[in-house]
């Protein structure tokens, strides 16, 4: 059985080619050269059969293949035989790489960019690249596929009409718990990415910051070891303790009640404490003003408490 080529592929007539073929399940298929151009194709988030078609074809017929490490992507590209030549595109090369992959792009060259896992661009490397393409006039087609932002939505069980996708948190703690007493305020399901070094500490913030709303936390996705726990966020910070954290993991969080149109009195002081660590009162309040829903006089009466409580406590007068 043999792809077959529409008027979009470029014929290789006379000219010395690699090889644009894959195999699946033993059945070796041949793959056009795709239009010249950029394509993003996603690749799959775990489980290696959770390729398209139109991948295998694409990631088969480009002249190059850019990724974030080639080792995991080989790992596909043998699964089903592809021999297209891999080179490096990540966060630390980029500067280097990306002049190098335009100027292919400018000889007509069809490239194809992949992320380690999923959809490219999504926490992944790929930005700048797509950018330049475009201003460059360069084809630049999206070849759609594993999410795991999408998959960990559709077997959450919370809602999916509105959902405000915030990738990884801050590393530190401040700057994490300020974070999310900021997307608190959000009037949607939210999505986040971690670590397994740090899943617990983001739970236990978030139990302190959102722990009336209900949760997913969802590991290894699509993979031999996939675990998925639904429950309020206060039972799952509860029960973080025994949690495997071996993997990768999406916690998708569930909206604010209806009513909770008022930030409380323990956020609030969070978001202060947080704020006048870097800000003046001035814009401590502010920014509080804005997130919690508060009245300025009271916000403001607050931040001053906490402003002299904080001198107190570095021993100044």
């Amino acid at each position: 059985m043999r792809a077959k080529a529409s008027s979009r592929y470029g014929a290789d007539a006379g000219m010395d080619v690699p090889n644009r073929t894959f195999s699946i399940g033993g059945h070796v298929l041949t793959a056009p050269k795709p239009v010249p151009g950029l394509h993003l194709v996603a690749t799959p988030i775990g489980n290696l059969a959770d390729i398209t078609l139109r991948a295998l074809e694409t990631l088969a017929g480009v002249d190059l293949i850019a990724c974030e490490d080639t080792r995991i992507t080989r790992r596909l590209t043998e699964r089903y035989t592809i021999t297209a030549e891999l080179t490096p595109y990540h966060e630390h090369n980029a500067a280097q790489a990306r002049p190098r992959i335009l100027q292919r792009l400018a000889e007509g060259a069809a490239i194809a960019l992949v992320s380690d896992a999923g959809t490219p661009l999504i926490s992944d490397p790929g930005f700048k690249l797509v950018r330049e393409a475009c201003a460059a006039g360069h084809h630049v087609i999206a070849v759609p596929g594993a999410s795991s932002v999408l998959t960990a939505l559709s077997v959450a069980a919370l809602p999916t009409d509105r959902f405000f996708f915030e990738g990884f948190l801050p590393t530190k703690e401040q700057a994490r718990r300020t974070r999310l007493v900021e997307l608190a305020r959000i009037d949607a399901t939210l999505v986040l990415f971690e670590s397994g070094s740090r899943v617990q500490e983001t739970l236990a913030d978030l139990a302190a910051i959102m722990g009336g709303r209900d949760a997913a936390i969802c590991r290894e996705l699509t993979k031999l070891h996939e675990e998925i726990r639904r429950a309020p966020i206060a039972e799952l910070a509860a029960g973080k303790d025994e949690l495997e954290t071996r993997g990768e993991f999406v916690l998708v969080i569930g909206p604010p009640p209806a009513d909770a149109q008022t930030m409380g009195q323990d956020q609030l002081d969070e978001l202060l404490r947080t704020s006048l660590l870097r800000d003046s009162v001035k814009d401590a309040v502010a920014h509080a003003v804005e997130l919690s829903g508060r009245p300025r006089r009271e916000v403001y009466a607050r931040a001053l408490e906490l402003a002299k409580e904080r001198r107190g406590d570095d021993g100044e007068e």
